[in-house]
Formats: C-alpha cells, structure tokens, sequence
C-alpha cells in the first residue's frame, strides 16, 4: 500500500489523483492532503477518502476544525507542520500540484525528503530548476513528472539507459481554442472564449497559458531541466487532436511516440505505479477513424518561443521573471484590465525591463519574483 500526501488536493490535477486513488484502493491510500480555502471541497475529500492529516493555511484553520466531524483527522497548519507531514516515515509519494508560483515552497520542502515526487508544478522548476534537482539528487528524492507531455517523455525514455541516444523530441501542444488563428485576429476574444479549451476542462490559470501558448514555452524550459538536455533537443509542434503527447526521436531514426486521448489520469496512473501499471477506467483511441496532424509552431508566437528558449540557455532568474510577467497577465485578463494580446505585451516588456541575475539562491527567486511582479503591474498600468 502506497501512502500519499497531495499537495493541491482541491484542484484539477487534485481531481484526478483522487479519481486514480479511488479506482486502485487496494494498492494506494490518501494518508494526507493540503489546500489553502476551498473548505467545502476539503469536506468532501476527508469524507470520501478518509486521510489522516489535512494541512491548510493558518488562516482558514478554524473553518475547516469547525466543520469536519470529530474523528482520528489532525488539522496542521504552519509550515512547520506540514514539513513534518512531508517527512512522515509512513509517508511514500508526495503529489505536487499547487498551480503556478505558490507551489515552489512546498517542492523544495518534498525535494528534501528523499522520497517519490510525482511533479505537476512545472512554474516550481522554471523558476528554481537549478536549486530543486540538485536538492532531490543530494537528498535521494525521485522527481516523476506527471504533465501529459513529459509524463510521455519520460516513457519513452524508460528502456534507454540515458539520454546520449536521442536526436530529438518533439512536444506537441493543442493549439488551444484559437487553433490556427493568427494573434491580431485575437485582440477582442473575451474570457470565455479564451477559457474555452476543446479538448479539456482545466483550472482558469492553465487554460489561458493553453490560449497563448505560454503553457508550452513553460513545458519547454521545464524539460530541458528535468531531462538534462539542450534546448536544441526540443521541438514544439501544434498537434490538435492532443492524442500524440510526446515524441522522442533517437540517433538511429527510430521515433518513439505516447498516445492516449486526453486525460491526466493516464500519466497519474503511470507514475504512481511499480513494476505493474495501475489499472484505470479510461476511453479508447479507435485507431479505425483516428487522424492526425501536426502543424508548426506559430510564426507570430515565435518571439515568446525565443524567450524560453533564451531562458533555457540563460537560466539564474529568468524563469522567475518570465513565470511572474505571465502570471500577472493572466491575472488582469481575468480581471478584464487587459485584453488577450495584452498579455503577449506584458510579458514581453516586463522580461526585457529587468536585468536577469546568475547569483540565484531561494531569497533571490522571491525577491525577484516581487520585483517582476512589480514590474509587470507598471506595464499593465501603461497598456491600459
């Protein structure tokens, strides 16, 4: 039995850890989960799962001990408390899947564990990929990644014993709800539009990275961390129907591809498996009607793909300022200060107005984090 603490656990990629959880109870028990002030869903979780520690913001802590029923359920809250949740013996898989910025604390604290991370916090390593592998390395910790695509690399790379093999690997992103339509066509697209995603229903944050395609640029920096390989090694492509995650090409010209239809529980499934896959209820490819296409990346997102790829050449804090001019962005879009190609500009201005730092240590990614989000703010003010 395989005991798990789910970080996030009130979110969409939350959802679907639970739904893996449920469907494999024999094999994997929820032992704890933290969440920052959906009280209502935290209620649900404890009374369909049952875990023994619920760790929740300070803030919210009395809400949640007013409304859970008496029972064996600790409430922590305090980091301190949730470290030593973390550090539990009993404890085997940490799930990281707080959205954007927020998560990088509590990764770095499952980076000291020694234990399996299964990791869907791509912003945690684009801004601190240089501090948090080397962490889990110096601590014995195992970083699984369970995003659909590098969840896909990741299994295609399994049989190989490094990566010297590889001549090149393509991720392949949806294109969005504004497939194939050119950015000066999106200047009045509105929330809905933008959240609108046809191939899943995701949080609002992720869903307008999918429209703009930063959620790619983000994808492409996180692999160049998590697979040790130059930036020249990856190649975005559009692929619409989001049934090929991932494709690993090697040196004798075989191409190794991930297939599903789009669903996170797939890659969960995988990385929380051992020897034998988990079993989940999931909806078949019909291989008798399937078409695929693959297009290039936008030529007029082509200047966003340059950034990341500067920042995957670059690194120290220009993950964090490109991270916190995107999540900014996205923030005022949602609060209708910006329009939809505002937040190609904000992005843009706010990387090229501060200077990247290579002297990098946890305080630095935090005060430059505040210092981008500053900035970002001033270019929402000037746009607007």
């Amino acid at each position: 039995m395989k005991n798990i603490v789910l970080l996030g656990a009130t979110g969409s990629i939350g959802d679907n850890v639970l739904s893996v959880i449920e469907q494999n109870k024999d094999s994997l028990n929820l032992y704890g989960i933290a969440l920052n002030s959906n009280i209502s869903k935290a209620n649900q979780i404890i009374n369909e799962h049952s875990p023994m520690f619920v760790y929740i913001e300070e803030a919210n802590e009395i809400l949640l001990e007013k409304s859970i029923s008496e029972g064996s359920l600790s409430v922590l809250n305090g980091k301190a408390e949730l470290k030593e949740l973390l550090n539990d013996s009993n404890v085997d898989v940490i799930i990281s899947a707080i959205s954007g910025f927020a998560g990088l604390e509590t990764t770095l604290m499952a980076a000291k564990t020694g234990k399996v991370i299964l990791l869907a916090n791509k912003e945690s390593i684009v801004v601190a990929g240089d501090i948090i592998l080397p962490l889990a390395k110096e601590y014995g910790s195992t970083i699984i990644p369970i995003d659909s695509e590098h969840n896909a690399i990741f299994q295609c790379l399994a049989s190989e014993k490094n990566t010297n093999d590889v001549s090149k690997i393509i991720i392949t992103a949806s294109g969005g709800p504004f497939e194939g339509k050119k950015l000066l066509d999106l200047k009045d697209v509105t929330q809905k539009e933008a959240l609108n995603h046809p191939n899943w229903d995701m949080g609002s944050k992720i869903s307008i990275d999918s429209a703009t395609l930063v959620n790619k640029c983000l994808e492409l920096i996180e692999a160049r961390y998590l697979f040790d390989l130059n930036e020249k090694y990856f190649e975005l492509v559009i692929h619409p129907q989001s049934i090929i995650h991932s494709i690993v090409t090697y040196i004798d010209g075989s191409s190794l591809c991930h297939m599903s239809n789009p669903d996170m529980k797939v890659p969960i499934s995988h990385a929380l498996s051992d020897s034998n896959r988990l079993p989940i209820n999931f909806l078949e490819i019909d291989f008798s009607s399937l078409e695929l296409s693959f297009k290039n990346f936008p030529s007029d997102r082509k200047n966003l793909e340059n950034i990341a790829r500067e920042i995957c050449n670059v690194g120290g804090s220009s993950g964090t300022i490109f991270n916190a001019a995107n999540e900014i962005a996205v923030q005022d879009f949602l609060l209708n200060k910006i329009k939809f190609n505002d937040i190609y500009e904000v992005i843009y201005r706010t990387f090229d107005a501060i200077t990247v730092s290579n002297n990098l240590n946890v305080e630095a990614i935090y005060e430059i984090d505040h210092q981008a989000r500053m900035e970002a703010e001033k270019m929402v003010k000037s746009i607007t």
